[in-house]
């Protein structure tokens, strides 16, 4: 049984990416997609060790970085916020 989910996830996977490879402007989108990744981890990585919050470090992990790619640099000025308020 373990074999046919892993099978299952191997022909999505491939169908996906055969989908996104075919449609240009999927192309496009999944390029600036991985830029603002890019970009959401460096920001949050140079906050924790420019010595801005002196004594604070922001986690990197999947909610602050996805938080950080859809708000930008104030997303950083949220999360500073919410862990001066909640801890």
């Amino acid at each position: 049984m373990k074999w046919f989910w892993v099978a299952l996830l191997v022909i999505s996977s491939l169908s996906l990416l055969i989908v996104l490879l075919r449609n240009r402007n999927s192309l496009e989108a999944l390029r600036r997609f991985a830029l603002h990744l890019i970009l959401a981890a460096l920001a949050l990585y140079a906050v924790n060790y420019s010595g801005l919050l002196s004594g604070w470090e922001i986690p990197l992990n999947v909610t602050t970085v996805g938080t950080v790619m859809v708000l930008g640099l104030p997303g950083v000025a949220l999360i500073a916020g919410l862990k001066a308020v909640l801890f």
